[in-house]
């Protein structure tokens, strides 16, 4: 999973990602938006493969990449319990806040009444 999280430490790489989450891309049209080299973005694309969130085919001089979900999964996987820790703390957190402004007024100190 460490290979998973350090490919998606890159914003280039992400964006990547989510281009092939719409479909096959060759490695210039993954390179095109950043108006990178080919050479550039195949070292992204490398990373993204030694991670195994995508696959690499060569097709005569070209090469497409399509995505393999399955590593997101399991990082989904392992985030997620750190959401339910969040949400669970959040929650208490705001059970005590909504406690205190219900609970009764504190009386003014005295030699403070008119």
């Amino acid at each position: 999973m460490d290979a998973v999280f350090h490919a998606l430490g890159d914003a280039t790489r992400r964006r990547m990602l989510r281009e092939l989450a719409g479909g096959e891309r060759t490695v210039g049209q993954l390179a095109e938006p950043f108006a990178m080299s080919l050479a550039a973005a195949s070292k992204h694309i490398k990373v993204l493969e030694k991670a195994g969130l995508i696959r690499r085919e060569v097709r005569g001089r070209t090469h497409v990449c399509r995505l393999d979900p399955g590593p997101l999964a399991s990082a989904h996987e392992w985030l997620s319990f750190y959401e339910r820790f969040w949400t669970a703390r959040l929650d208490t957190l705001e059970r005590l806040l909504r406690e205190e402004d219900a609970g009764p007024s504190p009386a003014p100190p005295a030699g403070d009444a008119p």
